[in-house]
């Protein structure tokens, strides 16, 4: 853990941080028997140049460099490491260096030069376009695809900040975050002034044509790189207004049948079970099931408050009276883990906005503990402190899929399925189309519309001639 926290305030992302750790572990087999208390500088160089004779690529040995900088620096002070070796690296493998450019796949951003924290810039600036000079490093065939070359880092930084001072939300930053990648490793400028419209509409039509994306995929495409042009880069060109976004497919959504729903609970248990009749007893998002707080439930009106849904709208719900025992239950179990929580002195929940700003407090008060708490501490990807987060998603989704399985049904199911089975069944019970639209929280009630395609009532749907 120590370790982890010390390569998050070098600036480490989460997902390259097992990369270091892997490092750590090979030092340690290669100095064996003695302990790690007991390794000195020429340790490092030793492991380095065995690494190299392994045929490990550059950015590895210094990814490996690193992650040992930190650890005696950081983590285990040793003396030695006070003055790091400057010509610890292989002689050949520096001389390589200096000219490769793709010399960072797989690497967390220790040296990348990005951005300070709070550093906004509206415009290009020189020193941005000399951070695009490097070496250039040319993936072949073109594809969007393979790991970010490092000049491009402290641009990716610049879009990132103006996507939070936009408000948008951490999923669709992460969306963006990934096209923009994907567009600069595809289109390869050399600086920001060389990003062109026409090289976007280059990319749409790669995307189209060679890798058959979704119309979805392809506007979602566009939006982010609508906004580095509008935002990031302050342009406005009549080509990017003229272009044309791909049409929205109407596709009927996957509905299960009441007996099919009881099929696929009767294959499930414990929280994963709960977490699915809640979706399908109260219409809920996976999002907004994962995120609901203790607080949010009521047991004496009746509802469940879901806080910043879709389009950042709360709403309230019906809570299923069936489920009462189990929320208890679960409630218990949460107050278990927030007090292991507060005896470890941990920094508490994530928080919306600035609450905990408002509300010093409020992120280790039990009303704002998650009602399905994740079972380790993570870091927190806005203030990089270590928290309790919520359960995953993709863990809900995998549940789900395998107990359809289970149950024999052929239909592809997801968690959404239960929300579209909640809406479908309400309207085949008499429900009011506006009252659903409320409980579902849709915008437009058109949107709402579309589960009235697969209700099987008169007026609606028609029967077949052959019956």
């Amino acid at each position: 853990m120590r370790f982890r926290m010390a390569l998050s305030a070098r600036g480490v992302e989460p997902g390259y941080q097992d990369f270091y750790r892997h490092w750590i572990w090979e030092f340690l087999k290669a100095i064996k028997p003695r302990s790690y208390q007991k390794a000195v500088e020429s340790d490092v160089g030793n492991l380095l140049q065995q690494l190299g004779a392994a045929g490990k690529q550059i950015w590895q040995l210094r990814q490996a460099e690193e992650a040992l900088r930190v650890f005696y620096q950081d983590v285990e002070p040793a003396s030695w490491a006070k003055n790091w070796p400057q010509d610890v690296l292989p002689t050949d493998s520096k001389e390589v260096l200096e000219d490769e450019g793709p010399a960072d796949v797989g690497r967390g951003p220790l040296n990348m030069g990005a951005r300070p924290t709070g550093q906004v810039s509206a415009g290009p600036s020189e020193a941005e376009s000399v951070s695009f000079q490097r070496a250039g490093s040319e993936l072949p065939g073109g594809l969007d695809t393979g790991e970010l070359p490092e000049r491009y880092e402290a641009f990716i930084d610049a879009v990132r900040e103006l996507l939070r001072v936009e408000r948008y939300s951490y999923r669709t930053e992460q969306s963006y975050l990934d096209w923009v990648r994907r567009f600069l490793i595809f289109s390869k400028p050399l600086t920001r002034e060389n990003i062109r419209w026409w090289q976007v509409k280059e990319y749409l039509r790669y995307l189209t044509v060679e890798r058959r994306v979704s119309g979805s995929t392809q506007n979602q495409a566009l939006s982010a790189l609508q906004f580095v042009f509008r935002v990031v880069l302050k342009r406005e060109t009549e080509a990017m207004d003229k272009t044309r976004r791909a049409p929205k497919s109407e596709k009927l959504p996957t509905v299960l049948s009441r007996d099919e729903v009881l099929r696929v609970l009767e294959n499930m248990e414990g929280t994963g079970k709960l977490m699915v009749e809640l979706m399908y007893g109260s219409g809920l998002r996976v999002m907004e099931c994962v995120r609901l707080r203790v607080k949010d439930v009521d047991f004496g009106n009746n509802y469940i408050v879901v806080r910043s849904g879709k389009g950042d709208k709360d709403r309230y719900v019906p809570l299923p009276k069936s489920l009462v025992p189990a929320l208890e239950e679960r409630i218990a179990g949460s107050r278990v883990r927030w007090e292991k929580d507060r005896t470890m002195g941990a920094e508490g929940v994530f928080l919306p906005e600035a609450v905990d700003v408002k509300y010093v407090n409020a992120a280790t008060e039990w009303g704002w503990f998650w009602l399905f708490p994740s079972d380790a501490l993570s870091e927190d990807p806005w203030t990089g402190k270590v928290r309790r987060h919520h359960v995953g998603v993709n863990g809900v989704q995998q549940l789900v899929k395998r107990a359809a399985v289970r149950a024999q049904i052929t239909k592809p199911v997801s968690p959404h399925t239960m929300r579209h089975s909640f809406a479908t069944h309400l309207l085949e019970g008499g429900a009011d189309i506006r009252t659903v639209q409320e409980l579902l929280g849709h915008a437009d009630v058109t949107t709402t519309m579309i589960y009235t395609h697969v209700l099987n009532r008169p007026g609606v749907a028609l029967r077949s001639p052959l019956d």
